[in-house]
């Protein structure tokens, strides 16, 4: 008679045992990479908000520029809201920085972008 070969169950168990591993770090490694799409998403979000209010405000021509507005906009289906801060600079009335910050709630505590430019007083 032939003498029939086949695996042990230690090595059944041992070869399940790497498989799920392996399962485990390609779903952890999908979970990172779907995480890290959905907040450069809304990165990419905040960003277009921040300099649509710079172009705004630079088509204005207001002045002197308002330190402390706050609004909102509603963009890809989804309520940004926007902080506006201005701060002089060494030129005096003649030029200040505003810096417009981008939340994603109406809580204005942790911005998920910023952005921020120059505005010289209009002639």
């Amino acid at each position: 008679m032939h003498k029939q070969r086949g695996f042990t169950i230690l090595e059944v168990i041992v070869a399940l045992a790497l498989l799920a591993t392996a399962g485990v770090a390609v779903v952890q490694s999908s979970a990172v990479h779907i995480n890290s799409q959905d907040r450069l998403k809304n990165h990419i979000f905040a960003t277009w908000v921040a300099s649509n209010r710079l172009n705004q405000l630079q088509l204005d021509k207001e002045w002197p520029v308002k330190n402390g507005q706050k609004g909102d906009i509603e963009l890809a289906g989804h309520t940004w809201y926007w902080q506006q801060k201005v701060v002089k600079t060494a030129f005096g009335d003649e030029m200040v920085a505003v810096r417009i910050e981008v939340f994603s709630d109406d809580s204005y505590k942790q911005f998920v972008t910023e952005q921020m430019t120059y505005m010289g007083k209009p002639n």
